[in-house]
């Protein structure tokens, strides 16, 4: 009797891609540099000192109360390779930002997570901020990556607007996923896939081009509207 279970597509010509190794990403307003803490670690603790203690709440690590603590830290996560971490350095000035990871990374499923996402406060709501999300998801779909995660704290709004603001699809929250400092996280989880990427790449063109600001910073497009156009799923909670 022939078997009439369903099954996934084929992928033809799979091959796993590489794991993370460019040491550089750049783009016009910023340039993403492998995390190194003797270049990188005095920039990303002043620029997140303003931010305070609630830069930190839905974290895995920090605050960081010293520069010396946080040298400390960011040595520890420049020498891994999961999460393999940058430094989001301003191309006029240099000086670091910011930070994120790859992470979570599975070549042979073809699926790899952006986290650790810490914005200084100069950094955020900025199209550099924009650009360092667009850069890394442009190195793993190009690698050859067939699918790009984003997951938070279910608690964690702003990351949640943030994610659907990059066009990422609600895939649902994972309750009690994890133990985080000592309290329990459910997990809201957000992804794109290869096929929704070109589309998605002319929308962050669209929106990064410099003729998409006025003088005043104001938007002739909203990055939101043009990505609602490829996510395939919204947040309920926003």
């Amino acid at each position: 009797m022939p078997n009439q279970q369903k099954l996934g597509a084929v992928v033809d010509g799979w091959t796993p891609p590489p794991r993370p190794g460019p040491d550089l990403l750049q783009g016009q307003y910023v340039r993403l540099e492998r995390l190194n803490a003797a270049s990188h670690a005095a920039d990303l603790f002043n620029a997140f000192a303003p931010g305070g203690d609630p830069l930190w709440t839905y974290m895995h690590v920090g605050p960081f109360h010293s520069a010396a603590q946080f040298h400390r830290w960011a040595a520890q996560a420049a020498a891994a390779e999961d999460p393999f971490f940058y430094a989001i350095c301003d191309t006029k000035t240099g000086r670091a930002l910011g930070q994120a990871a790859l992470m979570r990374i599975d070549p042979a499923a073809g699926s790899i997570e952006v986290g650790s996402i810490t914005y200084g406060p100069a950094l955020q709501q900025t199209p550099a901020a924009t650009e360092a999300m667009m850069l890394m998801m442009q190195w793993a779909f190009g690698a050859g990556y067939r699918r790009y995660e984003w997951k938070c704290n279910a608690l964690n709004l702003p990351s949640r607007r943030a994610a659907q603001r990059l066009g990422f699809s609600y895939e649902g929250v994972f309750r009690q996923a994890m133990v985080s400092k000592g309290r329990n996280r459910d997990t809201a989880w957000f992804a794109v896939i290869d096929s929704e990427w070109p589309a998605l790449k002319a929308a962050y063109d669209a929106w990064l081009a410099p003729s998409n600001f006025a003088a005043n910073g104001a938007q002739a497009e909203r990055l939101s509207d043009l990505t609602g156009l490829v996510r395939v799923a919204s947040d309920p909670a926003l």
